[in-house]
């Protein structure tokens, strides 16, 4: 079997959890939410690459208010499905000393890496720190008890999820709905 027809077979036995609809309806709700808390502070958004990359871009045509996008990178799962130590590949490279920062990331798994992220901001100087995830995935491993965003689009069960954006094994982030990995897949 090739690469090609491995990752269409995996693409076929998935569960779509939400379609491409679906998700443009709950980006569009977090656009809302956005808007009314954060329209007057001139926030930066600061894209987590790679995941984030699709949902950032469908997120910002909703907001209509003045804000700046940039990006860092840092990831824990290096094209695999488990996460290992943050290693960052580019850090904030935009002062934000006395801003408004809303991180935009693809999903809050264990948060980690948005943990890890939000106390870097802090400590580079950001008034407020918000963070902003498409998806949540429902368990107990969070990084720390309690740990939620501030704005988030949608939740799914605790399996290995993919699409609009997330991905399985680097592919898939094309996909417009979000689908869950066959258990046999994983």
């Amino acid at each position: 079997m090739t690469d090609i027809e491995h990752f269409m077979a995996i693409r076929q036995r998935a569960e779509c959890l939400f379609t491409f609809e679906e998700t443009e309806q709950a980006i569009a709700r977090v656009a809302a939410q956005m808007t009314h808390q954060l329209a007057a502070s001139n926030p930066l958004l600061m894209t987590v690459m790679t995941g984030a990359v699709v949902f950032v871009g469908r997120l910002v045509g909703h907001l209509d208010f003045p804000l700046e996008i940039s990006y860092l990178h840092a990831t824990r799962y290096r094209n695999t499905t488990t996460g290992n130590s943050l290693q960052w590949k580019v850090p904030p490279q935009q002062d934000v000393k006395d801003r408004t920062v809303v991180v935009i990331d693809d999903i809050l798994d264990e948060g980690h890496t948005l943990a890890e992220v939000e106390r870097h901001l802090h400590e580079l100087g950001a008034t407020a720190v918000y963070t902003a995830v498409l998806v949540d995935k429902r368990h107990e491993r969070k990084a720390y008890p309690g740990q939620r965003c501030h704005f988030t689009g949608l939740e799914v069960p605790d399996r290995y999820v993919f699409g609009s954006g997330m991905d399985y094994r680097g592919y898939w982030r094309n996909t417009g709905g979000i689908h869950a990995v066959h258990p046999d897949d994983l």
